[in-house]
């Protein structure tokens, strides 16, 4: 029996530090160039090399000020401030590549459906239908104050919000034009049909639109829909809408039972659990021996900044660690903050000194160091005992970690017969799940296809 193909996207962000703080100061390390098109056209370039299936491109709308109830750490260690746009990077990179997917994350809550939804048509034209969405409410109060807002909203009314968000994006890219719509005829003067553009009208508790898209349907007409909720609400959204969902593992056992999760989410929305792509965060140093790779390790470790790491994390659960002595116990805090990363705070015996161990490394990813033949001898093992689909890898000393694994792991795994030799054509929805570029008819955003979709009216 032929081997499941590992999927693999690269884990990124428009900014200095993503993930593995501290490491911007290792003297190879490039990402103060982020600001530079050349940067992000050449990862494009080399991970299309490598046959990624995307770059997964994070982002937050805020700043992570619980930590010492201040800025000055995530300034001076560029603790992803400052953040760059990640959509106006995908022109450029697109340009440069034909095959590489593109997961983009943006924040529904402080932008309008009916202009988003534009902007996404016009990233899946310009790319040819290469265009992923992760979709995310946000989790930090500095970005609501910014906003004009108190706090942010509760955690499950957010996913209440982006429900109805989702409703009013389907209306738009999949209801208001027919397939057909555009005829494109200069003998009869005529580029769209009339009788086939409908306007959407919706009325909502969070939106009320009332208007026709402003895009003609693009390659995938809705993206491909990435996720990464964990609680309970978030499970049930992701049942209902994810085609793709990111989990943030730290031992199989409960790796396993959280895959389970997602796909019995799925099912229970109507949908095939197995169709649904799930994705782990994952670190890896490799080099041609496990000695090398151990060296480089260490190498890495005397760059990296746990401190930066236990401050990025203080805000993604609301609990400002400072407060705490280096041993003392740290108390579990409910907060409206990522539900996930709380719970694994309240399930653990956690002091500040352990944050900042298993930080090490600027990060908290599971983290692989080895040889090729022991990387992928992990990576294997994953996906055979968890049932994921493949890794969200997150860069260390960057280009260099994506060019390592490119090297030394790619072609390990291609000649187990774990990783596909050569890209599909088609779309990024085509080359992740085998089949068309739309979504699925029992995906929930496929009832709004009809010839009159609920909430769109026929051109008058």
């Amino acid at each position: 029996m032929a081997k499941k193909k590992i999927l693999l996207n690269a884990f990124n962000m428009n900014c200095v530090g993503h993930i593995n703080h501290g490491l911007w100061t290792h003297p190879r390390d490039t990402s103060t160039q982020y600001k530079t098109l050349a940067y992000w056209t050449e990862l494009a370039q080399l991970l299309e090399r490598g046959l990624f299936d995307g770059l997964f491109i994070a982002d937050i709308v805020g700043v992570y000020d619980v930590y010492q109830q201040s800025v000055d750490v995530p300034l001076k260690e560029s603790i992803q401030l400052p953040v760059n746009d990640p959509l106006l990077l995908v022109s450029a990179m697109a340009a440069v590549t034909r095959h590489l997917g593109f997961g983009l994350t943006a924040n529904l809550t402080y932008e309008p459906p009916y202009l988003f939804a534009r902007r996404l048509s016009t990233l899946d034209h310009l790319s040819r239908g290469r265009v992923g969405w992760n979709i995310v409410t946000g989790y930090l109060d500095s970005a609501a104050k910014a906003m004009g807002l108190d706090a942010q909203p509760e955690h499950d009314r957010r996913y209440d919000q982006a429900d109805e968000y989702l409703q009013v994006l389907y209306k738009l890219l999949e209801g208001s034009w027919d397939d057909d719509a555009v005829v494109n005829d200069r003998a009869q003067r005529v580029y769209a049909d009339p009788a086939k553009v409908r306007k959407v009208q919706h009325q909502g508790e969070f939106y009320r639109v009332e208007g026709y898209h402003l895009c003609e349907p693009s390659p995938q007409r809705t993206p491909v829909l990435f996720q990464a909720g964990a609680s309970a609400r978030g499970l049930g959204f992701a049942g209902q809408h994810a085609e793709c969902v990111f989990i943030s593992g730290q031992n199989k056992a409960a790796t396993r039972a959280q895959v389970d999760k997602v796909r019995a989410a799925a099912v229970a929305a109507g949908r095939d659990g197995e169709a649904v792509k799930v994705f782990m965060g994952l670190t890896v140093i490799v080099a041609r021996t496990e000695a090398q790779a151990h060296a480089k390790h260490a190498d890495y470790l005397r760059h990296a900044s746990p401190e930066a790491g236990v401050a990025h994390f203080a805000s993604s659960t609301g609990i400002d660690f400072a407060d705490y002595e280096l041993d003392e116990p740290i108390q579990y805090v409910k907060s409206n903050a990522i539900q996930s990363a709380t719970q694994h705070l309240q399930n653990n015996d956690w002091t500040r000194r352990k944050l900042l161990d298993q930080h090490a490394l600027g990060g908290r990813y599971i983290t692989l160091v080895g040889s090729p033949t022991q990387v992928a001898d992990a990576l294997e093992s994953w996906i055979e005992e968890t049932g994921l689909d493949g890794f969200n890898l997150a860069r260390t000393v960057t280009p260099e970690s994506y060019v390592d694994f490119i090297d030394l792991v790619i072609p390990e795994l291609q000649r187990r017969g774990s990783y596909k030799t050569a890209y599909t054509d088609g779309s990024l929805r085509e080359k992740l799940f085998a089949a068309g570029p739309h979504l699925p008819d029992d995906h929930t955003g496929a009832g709004y296809r009809t010839t009159h979709p609920t909430g769109a009216q026929p051109h008058a």
